[in-house]
């Protein structure tokens, strides 16, 4: 019997024999090729428009997630098949079963004359690399007969929003509970046992597999604790293809990220009382750390009878979330007793406590304060974060988006262009083909034009080249965590990034647009009027 072909690296049971690479995207975009005044050269732009949750206080990000997307789509090769199922798809896509306009000769070139490479230029900041909303994450550039293809990709590169705003979610969790150390815990935030403080319990709230290892790997930027193994491996595997069968190794036998055994609502009504079931994980896991679930029956009255071992950290579960951690904290004080650190805080011996139900940012800081009130030290508490992790979050979080900032026309001239709705400001895009450089600790946008960005000082760096970029290599997960761990501190909660050079450009482009707008109605009427 024939060996099974391969699935291609992307999508999991080959997806992409199924939905070909040519119509990944928005149906819109293919009738884009016909829209734009004859370009010879376009280049576009991604920022995300405000911080977490429209935060004005604090708006930061982690940028995160390009090389997924460059490595499982942008660099697939296309063929004259996906050219061939594209036509006959488009051929019935329009409004009543009609043909639906798409650039079918410019795919085709694609194939016979790119080697099947899209082709486009692609720069992004470095993974793990912590900037500002308004600061551009990438830039796409695409010239000649391709020029009017310039957003084609946008879908895709547009799905970028959702591991950036999980790594920034999962990063801004790890300053509260930071905080929560540095006033409760010896060692303050530099305590090993921060990375362990949040938990991924994600997994299963994920619409694919592929969003849990996607998500799943931005949170492992911050944490080292986590349910979701597909992240897990993934990231540890260096991220080889997870579909395809290249050979990797397990970096080294280095975990990126580890859990512990742990029971499950299954697991202790499987027991005559939980009592029962506690005492077998202790005989089973008692000599390291292991978790229960308590909220199946009476567990402050289960811990009573049981012996201690190993170190036990109870799941309170159900309920008030900060109303279970305190009363599982107590339990376990009565039970296996406290010290109080150099701090003045209670530890318990032996036993810790991780809510897993109802946390999301601001249930954290509620039961971080409530803990510390009590006395207790935030060393006591981890929390499990499920669908307010890897699901709770969308493209508005953030406000991501990507606009066309410059383009040339054939018949001469170019145009630096931007998006300047009257009514709503937030929504203002840049103009220009644009770098990005450090003024200080902030990376801060420049015309590219501007002659202040000298090279090599431009962190936007060419990811791909109508092709992978010959003898370039990605960070490995390791440097991605260390970049975002040196420089998240050093970066100001707020900033301006928008450079003197490039506030000119803009109030110039704005005055032009505004004087074109007026030349059109005074011609319009002077028409109106003959």
């Amino acid at each position: 019997m024939a060996a099974p072909p391969l699935a291609p690296a992307g999508l999991p049971g080959g997806m992409l024999d199924v939905v070909p690479i040519t119509v990944l995207t928005d149906s819109y975009k293919a009738s884009h090729f016909l829209q734009y005044p004859d370009p010879t050269k376009m280049v576009a732009y991604g920022e995300f428009r405000c911080g977490f949750d429209r935060d004005e206080e604090d708006t930061r990000l982690v940028w995160y997630g390009i090389r997924y997307i460059i490595d499982h789509y942008v660099a697939r090769r296309w063929t004259m098949e996906d050219v061939e199922r594209a036509d006959a798809f488009y051929s019935t896509h329009n409004a009543g079963g009609s043909p639906y306009p798409f650039p079918r000769d410019l795919f085709a070139k694609i194939v016979t004359q790119h080697g099947g490479h899209f082709p486009v230029k692609i720069q992004a900041l470095r993974e793990g690399t912590p900037v500002h909303a308004h600061v551009p994450v990438y830039q796409i550039t695409a010239e000649g007969e391709f020029a009017p293809l310039c957003t084609y990709l946008e879908t895709l590169l547009t799905m970028a929003w959702y591991p950036t705003t999980v790594a920034t979610l999962s990063r801004r969790a790890r300053d509260a509970i930071a905080a929560a150390f540095e006033d409760s815990v010896e060692g303050g935030a530099a305590s090993p046992l921060l990375a362990s403080r949040l938990h991924d319990f994600g997994f299963r709230g994920c619409t694919s597999v592929e969003q849990s290892v996607i998500g799943g790997c931005a949170h492992l930027l911050n944490f080292e604790g986590t349910d979701t193994m597909s992240a897990a491996y993934y990231a540890q595997a260096r991220g080889a293809p997870l579909f395809g069968l290249s050979p990797f190794h397990l970096n080294g036998g280095r975990p990126v990220a580890s859990s512990i055994p742990a029971t499950e609502h299954s697991v202790m009504t499987a027991w005559p009382n939980e009592a029962a079931a506690i005492s077998n994980m202790v005989e089973k896991f008692g000599t390291g750390v292991f978790a229960c679930v308590m909220d199946s029956y009476d567990y402050a009255a289960a811990l009573a009878e049981v012996a201690a071992g190993g170190y036990m950290v109870l799941r309170p579960d159900s309920g008030d979330p900060v109303e279970v951690v305190l009363m599982a904290l107590r339990a376990a004080d009565s039970v296996f007793g406290s010290t109080v650190n150099s701090k003045g805080f209670k530890e318990l011996k032996g036993v810790g406590v991780i809510q897993g139900d109802g946390i999301n940012l601001a249930t954290i800081k509620d039961i971080l304060s409530a803990v510390l009130a009590e006395g207790y030290s935030a060393a006591n508490v981890a929390f499990g974060m499920g669908g307010g992790l890897l699901q709770k979050v969308n493209r508005d979080t953030m406000s991501f988006a990507t606009k066309l900032c410059h383009m040339a026309l054939r018949g001469g001239g170019a145009r630096d262009v931007m998006k300047h709705p009257k009514t709503d400001s937030s929504k203002i895009s840049l103009p220009g083909v644009l770098a990005v450089k450090r003024v200080g600790d902030v990376p801060t946008v420049f015309p590219a034009d501007s002659g202040e960005v000298a090279p090599g000082e431009d962190l936007l760096e060419v990811v791909y080249d109508c092709g992978p970029v010959p003898g370039r290599s990605w960070d490995d997960f390791a440097s991605v965590r260390a970049r975002l761990a040196s420089e998240w501190d050093a970066l100001p909660r707020t900033a301006d990034v928008i450079s003197g050079p490039l506030r000119d450009k803009i109030a110039a482009v704005v005055a032009a647009g505004q004087g074109a707008a007026a030349g059109g109605r005074k011609a319009g009427a002077a028409a109106g009027g003959g």
